[in-house]
C-alpha cells in the first residue's frame, strides 16, 4: 500500500492478531473487584456499634442518669461550667499564654443546662399533676433555694448504695427528685432524646444538646474507655474494637501521652498551637534555608532514581 505521498503504509492484515472479548474482560475484572472489595470489607472494616442514646443510657445506668440529671439542674456538671461556647462560666476556658481562645470566639451555641435538659423537656411533655407542682415549686423558689436542694439531693444520692434514688435517706430536697424522676421516666420512654435534639428545625440533625448531656455522665466514658477510645489511650487514633484506626493522627495524639500536657487544664490549646506551628513549618520547607537544602545534601533521590543516574 502506498500513501499519496509515495511512501509505504503498512497493511494491517500483514500483522498478527488474535481474538479479544472484551465483554469478558470488563466482567471478570468487575466480579474480582467486587468480591476482593467485599472481603477486605468484611476483614478489616469498623463494626456496627449501636449508637448510645439518652434512652439507652438510662435503661443501663438510671442511676447515673439521675445523678447526672441533678448536676445539670443545679448547673454543677461539666457543661455548666465549661465557658465558651456554651455559656459564660466565670474563669472557664482554656488558654494560650494570656490568650483565651473560647473567650475571643464567644458564646455561639447559648445552652443553660437545668433550662435546656431538664427543665424545658419536662413542660413539654404530658406530665401528671404530681410533676407539674415539683415545676412550680422550682420556679417559685430562689437561686439559693434551688442550690441547696441540688446540692442535699446529690450529697444524698452519692452516699446511697449504688447511687439508688429508692435507697436515699429522707431530708429536704424540694421538688427535685420528682423531677428527675419523671425526667428518667421521659429518657426510658426514648422522649428525651427527640426533646433536646429539636431546635425548631426542619431538619433536625443537630446532636449537640444530647451529646453533652450524654458527656457530663459517666457511662459514656465507661464506654470509651472499654473500646480504648480515651484520651490516655490513643483514643483519637483508635477506633472501636480491635480495627485499624487512623494512624496518621498519632502526632496529634502523642502529645497527649506526655508532660506537660496531659495534666494540663489548657492541654487542648495548647497542642492545637503545637501542631499548628508543625503544620506551617512543613508547608513552609520550601523557603526555609538550610532546611530545603536537606535532600540535595542527603542525595536521597540519587538512591530512589538510581536507575536514571546510573544510565548517565
Amino acid at each position: 500500500m502506498t500513501a499519496a505521498g509515495g511512501s509505504s503504509v503498512p497493511d494491517p492484515d500483514a500483522f498478527p492478531t488474535r481474538p479479544y472479548d472484551l465483554l469478558k474482560e470488563v466482567t471478570v475484572a468487575l466480579v474480582a473487584v467486587v468480591v476482593l472489595a467485599a472481603g477486605l470489607a468484611w476483614l478489616f472494616s469498623s463494626p456496627d456499634e449501636e449508637p448510645v442514646t439518652l434512652a439507652s443510657w438510662s435503661a443501663a445506668a438510671p442511676n447515673d442518669f439521675t445523678a447526672t440529671a441533678v448536676a445539670e439542674l443545679g448547673g454543677t456538671s461539666t457543661t455548666a461550667q465549661y465557658g465558651p461556647p456554651y455559656n459564660h462560666a466565670p474563669g472557664a476556658g482554656q488558654k494560650i499564654g494570656p490568650v483565651s481562645l473560647q473567650r475571643a470566639a464567644g458564646v455561639r451555641i447559648p445552652v443553660d443546662t437545668a433550662e435546656d435538659f431538664v427543665l424545658r423537656p419536662l413542660r413539654r411533655a404530658p406530665q401528671p399533676a404530681e410533676v407539674s407542682g415539683a415545676l412550680a415549686a422550682w420556679a417559685a423558689a430562689s437561686a439559693d433555694r434551688q442550690q441547696a436542694w441540688t446540692s442535699a439531693y446529690s450529697d444524698a444520692l452519692a452516699k446511697a448504695p449504688d447511687g439508688d434514688p429508692a435507697e436515699v435517706a429522707p431530708g429536704d430536697y424540694g421538688p427535685v427528685p420528682v423531677l428527675t424522676g419523671h425526667l428518667l421516666t421521659l429518657a426510658q420512654a426514648g422522649a428525651l432524646d427527640g426533646q433536646l435534639q429539636a431546635q425548631g428545625r426542619f431538619y433536625e440533625t443537630d446532636y449537640t444538646r444530647p451529646m453533652l448531656f450524654l458527656a457530663d455522665g459517666s457511662h459514656l466514658a465507661g464506654l470509651a474507655d472499654a473500646q480504648h477510645l480515651s484520651g490516655d489511650q490513643w483514643g483519637m487514633m483508635n477506633e472501636t474494637g480491635n480495627y485499624p484506626g487512623q494512624p496518621w493522627l498519632w502526632l496529634y495524639t502523642f502529645w497527649y501521652q506526655i508532660d506537660p500536657f496531659k495534666t494540663s487544664k489548657n492541654a487542648d490549646a495548647e497542642i492545637w498551637a503545637i501542631m499548628a506551628v508543625l503544620s506551617l513549618a512543613l508547608v513552609l520547607v520550601p523557603f526555609i534555608p538550610g532546611v530545603r537544602s536537606i535532600p540535595r545534601w542527603t542525595r536521597v533521590h540519587r538512591l530512589i532514581w538510581r536507575d536514571y543516574y546510573r544510565s548517565r
